[in-house]
């Protein structure tokens, strides 16, 4: 399985991600540009220490990071989807995408992508969204439960 965090600003938020990952052995896909640098004093200012066991690549741009992964399946999440999490039949290799803390995704992705936007139903009166690490954590274990935990 694939998180991937289209320009995220919160080093916490990725790092808990991170930790996420690491835990269930996905892999992350950070899309820059960061809102954080990612070097070995911010990370360990962060309590990111299990870093190091993280499959983690970094790509410059939406597209590199087609050309690199070319991946065959992409679900997009985001508070603009129309359709449920729960309505994604998943596989062991799809790509789970997520936008920014305060932007969500990039603007044009709402239409490229129309089709594969997803939410996480929220039937909360008052709120805007979940915190993207939660978001990640949603997403990712059901996407694990419906392959039978079989992720790596």
């Amino acid at each position: 399985m694939n998180i991937v965090l289209v320009a995220p600003l919160i080093p916490q938020n990725t790092g808990a991600i991170g930790r996420l990952c690491v835990c269930t052995d996905a892999r992350l896909h950070l899309i820059e540009p960061l809102g954080f640098i990612i070097d070995d004093k911010h990370i360990k200012k962060a309590g990111m220490d299990y870093w190091k066991h993280l499959d983690v690549t970094i790509h410059p741009d939406w597209q590199s990071f087609l050309d690199s992964e070319q991946p065959q399946s992409m679900s997009f999440l985001s508070t603009r989807g129309k359709k449920s999490l729960y309505d994604i039949e998943f596989t062991k290799h799809d790509y789970l995408v997520f936008g920014n803390e305060s932007d969500g995704l990039p603007r044009d992705f709402y239409k490229i992508y129309e089709d594969d936007l997803f939410l996480i139903p929220m039937p909360g009166q008052n709120s805007r969204s979940h915190n993207l690490a939660n978001s990640v954590s949603i997403a990712l274990y059901e996407a694990m439960r419906q392959t039978d935990f079989s992720i790596s």
